[in-house]
């Protein structure tokens, strides 16, 4: 098969022009999310899920689309992080990028703001400046790159510290066959270059991401006895600080399973304070992790169960 890129280019410039239904799968979008948007809009919304709805977007954020295409996900963002808020869409087929350009004035002036832009560029090589965003949203864009790892470098590169990601995508259940691989209908129908789910989960942690969660699956499809599904996966970043101190914290696992392990390998059995040091107790302390223990500190009283604040305090 020629170039991935002109495959996925070629197949989406011809799904700008005229909407394909049915397109990857039809993605179920709530009615106060999109009364802003004009219905040329929605007639290409190629997603597999709702990201933006599971990300726990806020008002102020900025929010990174990646593979934006007509613009769907970009203007339901802008509605949910507001006028103080910024979204970026990212795509590289200029006639996905036209599209979204052209309906962005409708969508400004039914918002009463314009808080979008629309860039030009690759998933593996992301127009923006390191640690620039707060979120990173993809939807069943991440299959049509042929070099995953990068594309989740990249996320992980330009997210801030204790950023999110939340990427819904097509994964399949076992290894994809060479035949679909080489089929380049496939390739533009999200499934030639679906990957495991496990192997996605590895890349991400590879690349830095912790916290991973799928908060969604449903069925897709199934092509030569291969299953699709269409997943929600969220993960964050985390900069450890420069050395790990130790100043009399403890975390107690509040259950309900038995015991856990956290991405850095420590070890919590239910009920039994576990020393940790100012690094792990910021990641406890702060979503996913936060309401699973409780936080004890040095004067061993404090008793907090996670944190309330969601900004990143010590609850200490």
């Amino acid at each position: 098969m020629k170039d991935v890129r002109e495959v996925v280019r070629e197949f989406y410039t011809s799904a700008a022009e005229t909407p394909k239904e049915g397109l990857c799968c039809p993605t179920a979008y709530d009615k106060e999310d999109t009364s802003h948007i004009p219905e040329e809009v929605l007639k290409r919304a190629y997603g597999c899920g709702s990201p933006v709805a599971s990300a726990g977007l806020k008002e102020g954020e900025v929010v990174l689309d990646l593979g934006s295409g007509s613009g769907i996900d970009c203007f339901i963002a802008a509605k949910r992080v507001g006028s103080a808020g910024r979204v970026i869409g990212v795509d590289m087929t200029e006639k996905m990028i036209e599209l979204a350009q052209t309906y962005l004035e409708k969508v400004s002036e039914n918002l009463g703001y314009r808080n979008v832009e629309f860039k030009k560029g690759y998933l593996e090589e992301i127009p923006l400046e390191d640690e620039s965003v707060d979120v990173v949203i993809s939807n069943c864009v991440v299959n049509l790159s042929s070099d995953k790892e990068m594309v989740l470098k990249e996320v992980y590169r330009v997210l801030k510290h204790r950023g999110r990601f939340c990427i819904a995508d097509i994964v399949s259940e076992k290894d994809v066959p060479q035949s679909i691989r080489e089929n380049p209908t496939l390739w533009g129908e999200c499934i030639g270059g679906a990957i495991r789910e496990e192997d996605f989960l590895h890349m991400a942690r590879r690349v830095g991401a912790y916290g991973l969660n799928i908060s969604k699956r449903a069925f897709y499809r199934e092509v030569e006895g291969v299953r699709f599904d269409s997943v929600v996966i969220t993960g964050y970043k985390f900069m450890k600080g420069s050395e790990c101190l130790y100043r009399g914290h403890y975390a107690i696992y509040n259950g309900p399973f038995n015991s856990v392990h956290d991405d850095d390998g420590h070890h919590y059995p239910a009920g039994v304070p576990v020393e940790i040091c100012t690094d792990t107790l910021e990641k406890l302390t702060s979503p996913p992790y936060a309401g699973l223990f409780t936080i004890t500190g040095p004067d061993g009283n404090t008793g907090v169960r996670g944190c309330a604040d969601d900004e990143g305090g010590t609850c200490c």
